[in-house]
């Protein structure tokens, strides 16, 4: 049997891969995650949910106390229970032969059930929504409907506010470019969906370069989005976007993700200039860099308070990872997900000193 299908099985019976993966210390591997390009802790769990970028791989259940990994959606009778009011403009169930998935939220509806959205291009460009369910041993995944995007609009990340309200991040609208927000152009925006409506719409003031990661704020009043063209998250005020409240700039990476994981606001990505691979990410003849050179990278903390990001990780070029676009954080374990490699990362954090 070839090692390719070996792995394929060993996925498909739930085993251990992280023996698959030798480890670049600090860095060790969880195999099997098929670009897990977003990555969230299921609060108060030893559970970690991780997005598949490819068609196919789907959403994968981890286990952060045998760093184990199984598929999760199977697309099996139990786990579909369509919602009549997220089916309406649905127009079918998820396949999970296409199920492509990449940017994750979770928004708590009761003690033992959360929603979680994913942004979906496998078949369909939209949002798939699922119930997870808390008991004894794994939780329960279900699929209960999907949100279209406006046509030739691609989502990139997804949130929603307690209230069901539902925004989503458009890296490049039709007629535009990577290279362009590279350059700095604006290329992409925020789509919001109410409860109730009939479609997404544009919030005005929101187009950026290269809207990227998203995060609501607890106070349910303001959200954040990555600009990966300016470096910089952005802080905006949900009852009028025209005008972003901050701007906030990362000097030596591109963040791509950002979520809130164990009570800090964590941002992820790319070392911006990387020696290793000549420096700053390039556009040559109109077409950008699709930066598969193996770049360093960096995890940051955002201070709203004294705008500015903390770095709270760091590593070098690893060989066996590349492509950083997410971190989650859980009993003092960095879980970083990428958009590009085979394998989730596990970094752990050192604790912090005691005062003398």
């Amino acid at each position: 049997m070839s090692p390719l299908l070996a792995l394929a099985g060993m996925l498909a019976a739930g085993q251990n891969t992280a023996l698959a993966c030798p480890p670049d210390p600090p860095l060790a591997y969880v195999c099997g995650a098929e670009k897990p390009e977003d990555v969230l802790v299921v609060p108060g769990t030893p559970w970690l949910v991780a997005s598949g970028f490819s068609p196919g791989a789907g959403l994968k259940l981890v286990d952060r106390r045998d760093r184990r990994l199984t598929r999760w959606f199977t697309g099996a009778a139990e786990q579909s229970l369509p919602d009549p009011a997220l089916t309406r403009s649905c127009p079918g169930p998820l396949d999970p032969a296409l199920f492509n998935a990449r940017g994750l939220s979770l928004r708590r509806l009761d003690a033992k059930r959360w929603r979680l959205l994913v942004v979906n291009h496998g078949g369909r460009e939209s949002i798939e929504q699922f119930d997870i369910a808390l008991g004894d041993g794994a939780p329960k995944l279900t699929w209960r409907g999907c949100q279209p995007m406006p046509p030739g609009q691609v989502a990139n990340a997804v949130a929603s506010f307690a209230d069901g309200t539902i925004l989503a991040t458009v890296l490049t609208r039709p007629g535009t470019s990577i290279a362009d927000f590279v350059q700095g152009r604006v290329t992409g925006g925020v789509w919001r969906l109410a409860a109730g409506d009939p479609a997404f719409t544009l919030l005005p003031g929101t187009e950026l370069p290269g809207n990227n990661g998203l995060e609501v704020d607890p106070d349910q009043r303001r959200f954040y989005v990555i600009a990966f063209g300016w470096h910089a998250a952005m802080v905006y005020d949900r009852t009028d976007t025209r005008v972003p409240l901050a701007r906030i700039d990362a000097p030596d990476f591109m963040p791509d993700n950002i979520h809130w994981t164990d009570g800090r606001l964590l941002l992820a990505g790319m070392r911006l200039d990387e020696p290793a691979c000549g420096g700053l990410r390039r556009v040559i003849d109109g077409v950008a860099d699709p930066m598969r050179c193996h770049r360093g990278w960096v995890v940051a903390e955002l201070d709203l308070a004294r705008h500015r990001l903390a770095t709270v990780a760091y590593g070098m070029p690893a060989p066996g990872f590349n492509g950083l676009s997410a971190a989650a954080l859980a009993d003092g374990e960095l879980w970083l997900g990428s958009f590009q490699s085979d394998r989730l990362a596990v970094l752990p954090l050192p604790h912090p000193k005691e005062a003398p």
